[in-house]
């Protein structure tokens, strides 16, 4: 199936140098996915005792399983476009398609995980809840990008 939904996006992403093509590879998602699960299993861990670290591992699980969307169509975001070119391609593309309406939330998770990472003085404390809530969001994502790619109806971006 090719994704309509989304294409201008994709292709100017492409033409702003943000995604660049690369071989389709179920393999390489394969591999992102596991990942993404075994963030999740080591996020849950720590909600209590570690919740910015909790809460940064559920970002990375949510952007690896995002990027696996892209390495099955044969994109990946270069470093010019980085983790906000995976999101907004995600998004872009399968936010809201079949109930699936967590892409939309990545970019919060990700400012909020930047706020851990680069804190200032004005930087909220995470909070178990905080964590608790990014882990949730990373299971959905996770669940969700199984459930695109094990479709089989994700082809190739062309």
């Amino acid at each position: 199936m090719s994704w309509e939904r989304g294409r201008a996006d994709i292709e100017r992403l492409l033409e702003d140098g943000e995604l660049e093509r690369v071989k389709p590879s179920v393999e390489v998602a394969s591999r992102l996915v596991a990942s993404a699960e075994a963030h999740i299993a080591l996020a849950g861990k720590g909600v209590d005792d570690d919740p910015a670290g909790a809460l940064q591992l559920s970002y990375d699980a949510a952007r690896k399983a995002s990027a696996a969307l892209l390495a099955v169509q044969g994109l990946r975001a270069t470093t010019r476009g980085g983790h906000i070119a995976v999101i907004d391609a995600v998004r872009a593309q399968f936010n809201d398609r079949g109930g699936m309406e967590v892409f939309g939330r990545l970019h919060r998770l990700r400012r909020r995980r930047n706020t851990t990472e680069y804190p200032d003085l004005d930087s909220p404390t995470v909070t178990d809840g905080d964590a608790a809530q990014a882990l949730a969001t990373a299971r959905e994502t996770v669940d969700a990008v199984k459930r695109l790619i094990d479709s089989g109806k994700l082809d190739p971006f062309e």
